[in-house]
């Protein structure tokens, strides 16, 4: 393949929202460029984009995946994302490589839902935007509607570069306001014929002209003044003002496209090459601890990597992003992340699943490797002695988490090392381990986020696995005073077994004072594992039990305290008071003082006045402003109070304190509310206690599980 040097290198991002045609527009890009014979189709499974089995099966992507193309002397690298918001984890990591996006819109749908929840993703990244208006074949396309549309959702930047002089099936003929010139492209699509602008379209051409001249002037003083000295801008003073605009996102330019039918792609790669900014062009990366780090063709050389894949035959293969400097084979590179020192073994550019080696790779162009043993997913490698972390890819916490199990019980194993391999490939899957409950639990962004996981799990790791809800992480505690004694004797054949504890159990409560008609010994304070406090006085006179046993009486309470009488949550925020007891000079021992202790604190216990306590989630929902009453409602049917609502844009965010056991697959039901528009987040907030009528069924609940057990 060709040489090219970093000014000479582009990279965009295609994104949009489930079928608005990113995959086929870049199965035109590379065909149109030569470096395909025929192009693919999605239903024919023979794209370059999406060559996965599951995407096969699916019928769409399901993963990004990088490509190249060459146009007039530039190596543009593409990378086709998902449109489904569940795969996130496969859009971010594209953001934060690409200098370039291109957001696609459907002509006869508009601004979907998947495109503004994309939008979101955008603004963080903060890149220059290009859109492409695409399906203007389509039978109900509306160019002016779409249009109108994105400015209200993007704003005043959103600026048409082009137009279609008809839509439909007869859509063949578009008006570019730069060159000022109508390409006429044959129903096969391709190359188009340049004829004048008709009479018929000149006034519309010449006021969208003008506006468009306005908007690449306001960029910069000097074509300003060129402008109102000439009334005018060149071409190549238009391009100017036209990229310092998109950098500074002043200015979204429009473009039009039948990716199908092969209509506009070349104009656009075109603009790509002499308007987009390249990698040097754009502004410096940020580094981990201060700093920044300039994309510099004479730089040190720095590698981010940003997706790992594994091949059964070919293993970890890395994709990473020359960040500065110059990449070569045999290279020794330095991971800031690990401190390992990795050698390039081998060099390749990817296009879909085909792997083209080479030997070296300029600063800003996109490559991969294979076998590093120590790299994942967002390191940094760069040469030794040259310390270089660059910021990490901020990939969302999971929106759905359940508990994960095989089927077949010896296979717990393998499930986990195969899902150990999955998250080197999807950070937004999230494995975490419940100590309280037991419980693997998996994150993922949605239900089909997790449907696809399973499907991996089953093709490619051959394990089956089961999903099922967490148990919630109770609190138990009590709301009065009680006083309780137990008296532990066991005779055996020798020695036997002899203690008896009395205490007094009392909610703690910060700052209360010390217990009454007791002589305090000793106190002890005791932060919880599971949250809260455990405060334990000993209050023994006279002598009736050795202070060498009351760590043991201690021991017992906590363990009981581990396993509370009512569920078997944890208990917190409880003082004990030892007062009385006795003990025997031959049988007592601590085993006996610690079973009376445990005996003692949970017959109190239950005597208590017993409070079961759930943990409460602090909720920001953002829904569309016409959307809010339905949702508003539903969140009340889970037990919500509501705290607030605040406007933002053309959403209403509610902010709500909600039971964690309300919140199972809360983002299905969210999603099916507002029609995939409504995104939440939520935060521990405080343990609070349970309903009456829910303390009763849960406590009945687990009465009859440990009967059956």
């Amino acid at each position: 393949m060709n040489a090219f040097d970093a000014k000479h290198i582009k990279n965009i991002v295609l994104l949009g929202s489930h079928g608005c045609g990113k995959t086929t527009l870049a199965e035109t890009m590379l065909f149109e460029a030569g470096l395909i014979k025929r192009r693919g189709r999605i239903e024919d499974r023979n794209t370059v984009s999406d060559f996965h089995e599951l995407e096969h099966e699916r019928g769409s992507s399901v993963y990004s995946t990088v490509l190249h193309t060459e146009w007039q002397g530039y190596k543009i690298n593409i990378i086709d994302t998902p449109g489904l918001d569940d795969l996130v984890g496969e859009t971010i990591p594209a953001l934060r490589v690409a200098d370039t996006c291109v957001l696609l819109l459907n002509a006869h749908h508009g601004v979907e839902v998947g495109t503004d929840l994309v939008w979101e993703h955008m603004q963080r990244y903060d890149r220059p935007v290009i859109i492409g208006v695409n399906q203007l074949d389509h039978p109900n396309a509306d160019f002016e509607a779409t249009v109108a549309q994105a400015r209200e959702h993007f704003g005043s930047a959103v600026t048409v570069m082009q137009y279609p002089v008809e839509q439909g099936d007869g859509f063949h003929r578009i008006i570019d306001l730069l060159k000022m010139t109508m390409y006429v492209f044959k129903d096969a699509g391709g190359k188009p014929e340049k004829q004048p602008i008709p009479d018929t379209e000149k006034e519309r051409a010449e006021a969208l002209h003008k506006e468009l001249v306005e908007k690449a002037a306001e960029n910069d003083e000097t074509l300003m003044e060129h402008y109102f000295d000439k009334g005018e801008l060149d071409e190549d003073e238009m391009r100017m003002g036209l990229k310092q605009g998109m950098m500074k996102r002043t200015c979204h330019p429009v473009f039009c496209l039948s990716a199908l039918r092969n209509m506009g792609s070349g104009r656009l790669m075109g603009f790509i090459d002499n308007v987009a900014p390249a990698a040097l062009e754009m502004p410096a990366e940020e580094l981990v601890g201060g700093g920044t780090l300039e994309c510099r063709a004479d730089g040190p050389p720095v590698l981010f990597t940003f997706k790992t894949m594994i091949e059964p035959k070919a293993g970890h293969i890395t994709l990473f992003k020359v960040m500065s400097g110059e990449v070569a084979e045999g290279m020794e590179l330095v991971n800031d992340n690990t401190g390992a020192t990795e050698r390039i073994n081998q060099l390749f550019i990817v296009d879909g699943r085909e792997r083209r080696q080479v030997d070296k790779l300029a600063a800003g162009d996109i490559g991969g490797t294979i076998k590093l043993k120590d790299t994942a997913t967002a390191h940094t490698l760069h040469a030794p002695g040259k310390a270089v972390k660059l910021q990490p890819i901020a990939f969302p916490e999971p929106r759905l988490r359940q508990v994960i199990k095989a089927v077949d019980q010896k296979l717990e194993e393998k499930l986990h090392t195969a899902l150990l391999e999955v998250q080197k490939e999807d950070p937004t899957i999230v494995l975490t381990y419940s100590r309280e409950t037991g419980q693997q639990l998996v994150g993922a962004q949605g239900e089909l986020h997790l449907n696809l996981l399973k499907w991996k799990l089953n093709h490619h790791y051959k394990v089956d696995p089961v999903f099922s809800a967490p148990r919630i992480p109770y609190r138990e505690t009590i709301r009065k005073a009680a006083e309780a004694s137990y008296r532990h004797k066991k005779q055996t054949g020798g020695s036997g077994q002899f203690a008896e504890v009395h205490l007094r159990i009392e909610p703690w409560l910060e700052g209360m004072p010390e217990p009454t008609g007791v002589s305090v010994r000793g106190k002890e304070e005791h932060e919880l594992p599971t949250g809260g406090k455990l405060v334990f006085y000993n209050c023994i006179v006279g002598g009736v039990i050795d202070n060498k046993f009351m760590p043991s009486i201690l021991k017992g309470v906590m363990e009981k305290m581990e396993r509370g009488p009512l569920t078997g949550s944890p208990a917190r925020d409880i003082r004990v008071v030892v007062f009385d007891g006795k003990m025997h000079p031959v049988d007592s021992n601590d085993i006996s003082f610690k079973i009376a202790g445990l005996q003692a604190f949970r017959e109190a216990f239950t005597q208590a006045d017993p409070q079961l306590m759930e943990p409460i989630q602090e909720l920001e929902v953002r829904v569309p402003a016409d959307l809010m009453g339905d949702v508003m409602t539903d969140l009340q049917g889970r037990r919500s109070i509501v705290l607030g609502v605040d406007s933002s844009g053309r959403y209403q965010v509610i902010r709500t304190l909600t039971p964690l056991a309300e919140l199972d697959r809360y983002s299905t039901t969210l999603r099916s509310l507002t029609q995939g528009r409504g995104t939440y987040a939520e935060r521990f907030h405080a343990y609070q206690p349970v309903p009456a009528e829910l303390q009763h069924k849960l406590v009945s609940g687990h009465k009859e599980e440990e009967v059956l057990a």
